[in-house]
């Protein structure tokens, strides 16, 4: 089983979060356990606090230290083995598909959460850190990027998808986006499901989605699909 603590000194953005869909079922399953830890209540300030103006001056507030390594030594206190640390920053590296496929073999996960202008350096002198990025723009706090990182990763393991093959089939997991889907009916509004959907053809089925894979990747990511292209030689477009 999974172990992720989540240290923020908000955690109340997490109450809904880790109580519903697949984070849930990720614990449900005993795939996962995850734990939110209020840094507040590790902090040594008599007020709470966990974060001070920054040396040297300049706008924001910066996470201290102290409660982020006292919560650390007491996690080291109660569980087994040594966990891999994230931090959650826009300065670290982009979030990918095959990180998490790296990450869901870590038996423990620690997520930082920054809430501020940025945290004590310090923390990263002392500790060995991953930092990881859900794109190149900001947020108010960790909180939301260490939230989808956690479904990204507990979705992957085993018992948490009810079809693993789901999870196999989704964009990103081979470089290619995923194709489009449809339900019943067959028409709504005069728009029907494409003639190749509705054959029964296992094998016409499958050179469709694969077309559609194909041609959505090189449409809307140019990126992947160069990428793609150069892990694939012998592809010949028809």
């Amino acid at each position: 089983m999974m172990t992720i603590d989540i240290l923020t000194g908000f955690p109340e953005i997490f109450t809904g979060l880790v109580n519903s869909s697949i984070l849930r079922n990720a614990m449900l399953a005993d795939a996962a356990e995850i734990w939110v830890h209020n840094l507040r209540h590790y902090t040594s300030d008599r007020h709470g606090n966990i974060d001070d103006a920054p040396y040297g001056g300049g706008a924001g507030m910066v996470l201290m230290a102290q409660p982020v390594w006292a919560a650390l030594d007491y996690l080291s206190g109660v569980r087994e083995g040594t966990p891999l640390l994230i931090y959650l920053s826009p300065q670290g590296e982009t979030l990918k598909q095959r990180r998490v496929r790296d990450l869901c073999g870590a038996e423990r996960l620690v997520l930082l959460c920054g809430h501020y202008k940025d945290v004590d350096g310090r923390i990263f002198e002392r500790d060995v850190w991953l930092e990881v990025s859900v794109g190149d723009y900001v947020l108010s706090g960790g909180e939301i990027p260490a939230a989808a990182l956690a479904d990204a990763i507990v979705r992957l393991l085993p018992g948490v998808i009810s079809d693993p093959e789901s999870a196999d089939s989704d964009s990103f997991e081979d470089g290619l986006l995923d194709a489009p889907y449809y339900t019943r009916p067959e028409e709504v509004s005069g728009y029907r499901v494409p003639d190749a959907m509705l054959t029964g053809h296992h094998e016409n089925i499958r050179r469709w989605r694969t077309a559609q894979r194909l041609s959505r990747t090189k449409d809307r990511r140019p990126d992947l699909w160069n990428a793609w292209l150069a892990s694939h030689p012998d592809f010949e477009e028809e």
